[in-house]
């Protein structure tokens, strides 16, 4: 199947990179947002997020006359909706006692409805939003086939996740594998005769909701990994054990591979896409759950660690470092980091945040500072969040004569600990809980 021209229906992290690869592989391509930020931003030549080489590809998109942004879908020979499916903050979902927290799929509905119009026959319309199982069959197919077509019949519905990494999007999107899901076979095939456009990596063919599915356990089982090692940091602190230590040893054995613990699980993957699982079946999802469980309390434990290095923290001033989910990306949604800091002022800190890569962040509840220097300087505590190679590679000689503060607390393994002592400063670190 041969595509001349494309739809996208979302502009964020990975719809723009999407229709910008599409556009300079020569096929023409609608790229469309509801949000008239982004619009009027990329129109005028501007970027909205933050990705390594995604200006120049999307400077290539645009000026080739590929790409073209608008706020609405135009007819096209394949459609993808690449919007947010976050879940509800204020919403959760009970079983047995159990809370679980609610899947928000407004916005693939609002995309889904608004591609009724210009569905034609022999189309392909493809899903990457990640969604809870059955998504496609039961939520998509139905509204698309208010258009008086038949999904699988007079067009092709496929489920096609995204599976990149944010700093690595524009490599992994080419070169990782990709699940094309289908609701019959046949659209599985036209999925992958779309992507096998610009895809080097393999092109495996299934249904739909098997392809919903993988996308979920792959995050999942991130989740529940990254679950035991925020426990083993707990269990550390309570035996007076180093747990980065114990974790590089516990690593020297050839069928262990312990992931790092830290403040918490951002971001809009591994955070979130565990509880689509226990949406769908909350009776068979009680170690996901607990998973969810351990790591959304994580930002807690870390508030406990600054009361044990600074005792209450009502009217000290604490210079909060990085707000991102994860190092070297200006990503911030639901980032434990944040989570700290609201958690500190709640209990009455003053926390001055920096965050290197979005530090004009729209954040009206937070205190963030234009630089490193500003905000470090009145602090009485250090407390790196995020594992930036901007404060990685801090001088800690240099760090000192910027700030008054000689107490560090380091929830990320990110300073070593006899330069810092070196420096000046007492360093308590997640995973130790002692000062060092």
């Amino acid at each position: 199947m041969k595509f001349e021209k494309i739809c996208v229906l979302g502009l964020g992290y990975i719809g723009l990179p999407t229709a910008s690869t599409f556009a300079t592989h020569g096929i023409k391509v609608v790229g469309v947002d509801v949000n008239p930020h982004v619009v009027e931003t990329l129109r005028n030549g501007g970027l909205h997020i933050h990705e390594p080489g995604l200006r120049t590809l999307v400077r290539a998109a645009l000026e080739s006359g590929n790409l073209v942004i608008s706020d609405r879908p135009e007819e096209a020979d394949a459609f993808i909706i690449a919007v947010p499916t976050p879940f509800y903050h204020d919403r959760r979902g009970e079983i047995n006692g159990r809370p679980y927290k609610l899947a928000d799929m407004r916005a693939v509905e609002s995309a889904a409805h608004a591609i009724v119009p210009y569905l034609r026959r022999g189309n392909l319309v493809v899903l990457e939003s990640t969604s809870p199982p059955r998504t496609t069959v039961d939520l998509v197919a139905p509204i698309l086939e208010t258009s008086g077509l038949k999904a699988g019949a007079d067009f092709h519905l496929v489920y096609s996740p995204e599976r990149v990494l944010p700093g690595q999007i524009l490599r992994e999107l080419i070169e990782n594998a990709r699940v094309i899901g289908g609701v019959t076979p046949e659209s599985a095939q036209a999925g992958a005769d779309l992507y096998a456009c610009f895809v080097t990596g393999e092109i495996r063919q299934t249904d739909a909701t098997t392809a919903e599915m993988v996308k979920l356990m792959e995050n999942t089982y991130r989740d529940v990994n990254i679950a035991i090692a925020n426990e083993f940091a707990r269990l550390a602190e309570r035996f007076g054990v180093d747990v980065w230590e114990a974790i590089r040893l516990a690593n020297l054995h050839p069928r262990v591979s312990i992931l790092n613990p830290g403040p918490g699980v951002g971001g809009h993957c591994i955070s979130v896409d565990p509880w689509f699982l226990v949406e769908t079946a909350p009776d068979l999802t009680h170690l996901i759950h607990t998973a969810r469980q351990v790591n959304d309390s994580q930002p807690d434990f870390v508030v406990r660690l600054v009361e044990r290095a600074l005792g209450s923290p009502a009217g000290r001033r604490i210079a909060a470092l990085g707000l991102a989910y994860k190092p070297d990306v200006d990503d911030l949604r639901e980032s434990p980091a944040i989570e700290v800091v609201l958690k500190l002022q709640q209990a009455g800190a003053h926390v001055t945040c920096y965050e290197p890569f979005k530090p004009n962040a729209d954040l009206p509840e937070l205190t963030l500072a234009p630089t490193l220097e500003s905000a470090l300087q009145d602090a009485e505590a250090l407390l790196l969040l995020v594992r930036h190679t901007t404060f990685t590679e801090l001088k800690a000689s240099q760090v000192a004569t910027w700030t008054p503060a000689r107490l560090a607390i380091d929830t990320v393994n990110g300073w070593k600990v006899a330069e810092w002592q070196a420096a000046g400063f007492r360093l308590f670190r997640l995973g130790v809980g002692k000062l060092q």
